[in-house]
């Protein structure tokens, strides 16, 4: 096989499609009966905090107002239809138990059952709805009340009048707890105060603003000074309640005896239900593969863009280029994404990596533009790859580079005409390319 992909949600799918469109034979390995991922097993009430026209996946919008938000329900029959229509193989109630890289170069996937697959590469999309994440706390064992996770958590009718406490400050905590005040005591238990974001601006959803200010765009280390914690996307309601008493927060509980948690302040109260939304885990551990030469690289595949460290390339005999992956409905992009010409953000860009993966901008920067080389062009002919100090002699501040090996036989450059002008001025017209 080309390369496998494990998972089957909106990750898994979107790299079978960029696989795909790479001119590559993916197969979707799925855990459940359907390529939906874990959509159809969160709490019944669920909505996207995105709207429906910055949500959707590569290819295919949701239907109906752009301006709305998808419930759990629309997503899982949207995960059917854009399966149905993706042209690539999918088997479902096909569980992974694990992957290890062979001798040959490539790896070997281990189905539960006993069957082995075999494959050149590998993208990991499993998530981590498998793997939810509880705190270890002091007598959390002996509890005798009711605790769970909030991937077990689907309506408010089973904790009708109960004493309930929900751990955790991000977007799924907020929304389970103000579900539950409308007919239990309900506090929030964190370690920081809950910070709001507004969903509207200006009478437009955040999303749209993140987009058209290009602050979706900023790298990690920009973001990680502007967002210092957990944010919670609120229409109002969530902090009108708190600010009314409907529900009420606390700093988080320090453990539990017998039916009670004991709070900070290390007093004891009696509680009927705790639940965790505190997060996952991965659920599939990847094997550390070599980094030398014609070693295989396992990719992760994820709500975020997957970028390069901590291995997001796909190296082996056939697959020789770097996949980057951005799911639309999570555009908190963790590096620049690529752009069309019109300015467009792309959702999936695939680009070689084998010689030519760094910029030929002047600053020597990187680029997530795609290369373009005549088709058939051994790459040891191909100049101007990496960046080197800027020389008057070489128009984009690069000196040649050499590198063995071969682009596929499958690619070819698309709107690049032969010229005679330097390569980085090409991908500044937003020169790419496709399969033929």
């Amino acid at each position: 096989m080309d390369t496998i992909v494990i998972g089957g949600g909106q990750s898994g799918l979107s790299a079978a499609r960029a696989l795909r469109d790479a001119g590559l034979t993916p197969v979707i390995l799925e855990a459940g009966e359907h390529p939906t991922g874990s959509w159809a097993h969160y709490y019944d009430s669920l909505t996207l905090f995105s709207p429906a026209r910055y949500s959707a996946m590569p290819g295919q919008p949701f239907d109906g107002d752009g301006d709305h938000y998808p419930h759990r329900d629309e997503v899982v029959d949207y995960l059917r239809r854009y399966a149905d229509r993706l042209d690539v193989e999918i088997r479902t109630t096909t569980r992974v138990s694990a992957v290890e890289a062979d001798d040959s170069g490539g790896f070997l996937v281990h189905l539960e059952g006993g069957e082995t697959l075999r494959a050149a590469g590998v993208v990991a999309a499993s998530g981590s709805f498998g793997n939810p994440h509880v705190p270890e706390l002091p007598g959390r064992e002996s509890f005798t009340g009711r605790l769970l996770h909030v991937a077990d958590y689907r309506d408010p009718k089973h904790y009708a009048g109960q004493r309930v406490i929900v751990v955790g400050a991000g977007n799924s905590a907020v929304q389970v707890a103000y579900e539950l005040a409308g007919s239990a005591t309900v506090t929030l238990a964190t370690r920081q105060p809950v910070q709001f974001m507004p969903q509207l601006v200006g009478g437009k959803d955040i999303h749209y603003w993140h987009i058209t200010t290009g602050f979706d765009s900023l790298p990690p280390q920009w973001l990680a000074r502007i967002a210092t914690g957990t944010l919670v996307l609120d229409t109002g309601d969530y902090a009108a309640a708190l600010e009314e008493g409907r529900m009420d927060r606390r700093p988080m509980f320090t453990g539990f005896v017998g039916e009670h948690v004991i709070w900070s302040d290390g007093t004891a109260e009696q509680v009927d239900t705790v639940i965790f939304a505190t997060g996952y885990r991965p659920h599939l551990a990847l094997p550390s593969a070599a980094r030398g030469p014609g070693r295989p690289r396992a990719a992760a595949a994820g709500r975020r863009s997957v970028g390069h460290p901590p291995g997001a390339g796909l190296r082996g005999p056939g697959v020789p280029a770097l996949v980057r992956l951005q799911h639309p409905a999570r555009r908190a992009s963790r590096r620049r994404p690529h752009r069309h010409p019109d300015g467009r953000l792309r959702p999936v860009a695939l680009w070689p990596r084998t010689a030519c993966d760094r910029d030929l901008s002047p600053t020597g920067s990187r680029s997530p533009q795609p290369r373009s080389v005549e088709a058939g062009t051994p790459l040891a002919n191909h100049a101007q790859c990496r960046p080197s100090p800027r020389s008057p002699s070489s128009p984009c501040g690069t000196a040649p580079y050499r590198a063995p090996g071969r682009r596929p036989a499958s690619w070819a450059p698309t709107g690049c005409p032969p010229s005679g002008e330097p390569a980085c001025a090409r991908r500044r017209r937003g020169c790419a390319r496709s399969p033929n």
